[in-house]
């Protein structure tokens, strides 16, 4: 089993967007989602990558339990959302989603790819970065989910 390292920024339940800050190693506030939206899982960062966006391939981490800003978990991939975001009238750049498990894990321990949650289960994920980019002022358009093997390649690919 290949296993991952995610830096939690913003927890599961937050309406806080926290964002690392590599100069200062600080975790900063960044904004607040509106109300009634939160993050429906743990939402970070995959150490030591870079996506098309500049920033660390982000990550969602499932899993029964809610872990707090800074948090390091060592997690197994199941999948990932390919998407490109932009702001309007500027070109859009992709920036995917990486679905993952905490090794931990006692609830979600069986689930070995994303689609084994549902379809249902995967079009709110998919909504829910579709709304949180619109309050932003940006456009998220997804282009479909992917299974974990692709996901670990791109993350590969991220790294160098």
């Amino acid at each position: 089993m290949q296993t991952i390292e995610v830096v939690i920024e913003s927890p599961r339940a937050t309406q806080a967007k926290f964002k690392y800050d590599p100069k200062t190693k600080l975790f900063k506030l960044k904004r607040l989602l509106p109300l009634g939206m939160v993050f429906p899982y743990d939402f970070g960062f995959i150490p030591d990558t870079v996506g098309e966006d500049g920033d660390p391939l982000d990550a969602l981490v499932m899993s029964e339990f809610g872990s707090f800003t800074g948090a390091h978990l060592t997690c197994r991939i199941i999948g990932a959302l390919k998407a490109v975001q932009g702001k309007e009238g500027k070109k859009a750049v992709r920036n995917d989603r990486y679905f993952c498990v905490p090794v931990g894990s006692i609830t979600y321990s069986p689930i070995e790819n994303i689609d084994q949650l549902g379809k249902e289960h995967n079009k709110q994920i998919e909504e829910f970065f579709i709304n949180y980019n619109k309050v932003d002022g940006k456009v998220f358009t997804c282009l479909g989910i992917v299974d974990p093997e692709k996901a670990s390649k791109m993350i590969k690919n991220g790294r160098e």
